[in-house]
């Protein structure tokens, strides 16, 4: 039998035009086992439109663990994903079914293939009244007015927000529309008003965001994200790092970092990092161990970056074991 990577089954949404605006997969499903595997190998690879009969057999083949049998009476365009393996997205539905894993917890970001994603989302009006294609909004806007009804439009974007379609358990978000769909909330985040979540990052949990995770930016348990503070991410400015932030450490208000950290670091408020940024190190002893370039730094744990408050150079306050000095850092002297 083959192998399925992946399934889902939900609920399309379509413009006038017969464009899929959205698609919404209550139960997505990381590699199915037993009879229920064996029913989606009956299905075309990929996204399909499927009937209610076959909705009614693959609830049957899950023991009702896909919440097929409302689906099915629910009169909506049912559609089928399978996927066999992690392979770039092909269709607008794949692109929503890989956003539902991770936002459903079942994939960590950057542990998936999203080649092709933005190609396969359309930009869609998202309001009161749901996902309108932007070329159908004028006559949508020109309808409400004459019915004397207010049409809430509330973001032209590719993205819609998270809690619209997954709500992770043990998470507070100030607000919604500050985190996409396809971002992961471990149980314990708090995501404060102006914290933001893109797709394909995440925070852990448990964490504090009050600033920006950008694109493939994760943090680590016990994180905290300081007010206004931000991570470089990879879509600006072609960058391929990715970035993490380990476990219980501090990115002050209005700090950030454009190197990955790891456990228990520190950059206090209104200090960013970027890679070629020249780093004074010095131990704990308040002896300087050496000049290094930040990107020299990445990944190593128990750092604390400051600013020397007398000349303005950038301090790393370490011990000695944190970061260990190869001949070539000595040479930066």
């Amino acid at each position: 039998m083959t192998d399925i990577f992946a399934f889902g089954l939900g609920i399309a949404r379509y413009s006038a035009s017969g464009t899929m605006l959205d698609c919404f997969f209550p139960q997505p499903l990381l590699t199915p086992e037993g009879e229920l595997a064996q029913a989606i190998t009956e299905l075309p690879t990929g996204a399909s439109e499927i009937s209610a009969n076959q909705a009614h057999a693959l609830n049957q083949a899950s023991g009702g663990d896909l919440l097929a049998e409302k689906l099915a009476d629910s009169a909506q365009h049912l559609i089928a994903v399978r996927l066999d393996s992690d392979t770039a997205i092909a269709s607008t539905a794949e692109a929503y079914l890989k956003l539902h894993l991770l936002s459903h917890r079942l994939c960590l970001p950057n542990s998936l293939n999203l080649d092709g994603i933005f190609a396969h989302l359309p930009n869609i009006a998202w309001t009161s009244a749901g996902p309108i294609a932007v070329e159908d909004l004028p006559e949508a806007i020109s309808k409400a007015h004459l019915e004397n009804t207010q049409l809430e439009v509330f973001a032209v974007d590719k993205f819609p927000k998270m809690v619209n379609y997954v709500v992770p358990a043990g998470v507070r978000i100030a607000d919604a529309s500050r985190i996409r769909l396809g971002a992961y909330l471990g149980d314990g985040t708090t995501v404060m008003h102006e914290g933001f979540i893109n797709f394909n990052a995440g925070a852990l949990g448990p964490n504090m965001v009050e600033g920006r995770i950008s694109q493939g930016v994760t943090l680590g348990s016990g994180t905290d994200l300081g007010g206004s503070a931000s991570t470089m991410g990879t879509l600006s400015g072609g960058g391929n790092i990715t970035i993490s932030v380990g476990e219980n450490c501090l990115i002050g208000a209005n700090a950030g970092t454009g190197i990955p950290l790891g456990d228990r670091c520190t950059i206090e408020a209104g200090l960013y990092i970027t890679a070629g940024m020249g780093i004074s190190l010095v131990d704990e002893s308040g002896d300087v161990m050496g000049t290094v370039k930040a990107r020299e730094l990445a990944g190593k744990s128990d750092m604390l970056f400051i600013r020397d408050s007398q000349n303005g150079n950038i301090i790393c306050r370490t011990n000695r074991q944190a970061i260990e000095l190869n001949d070539q850092l000595h040479q930066h002297n």
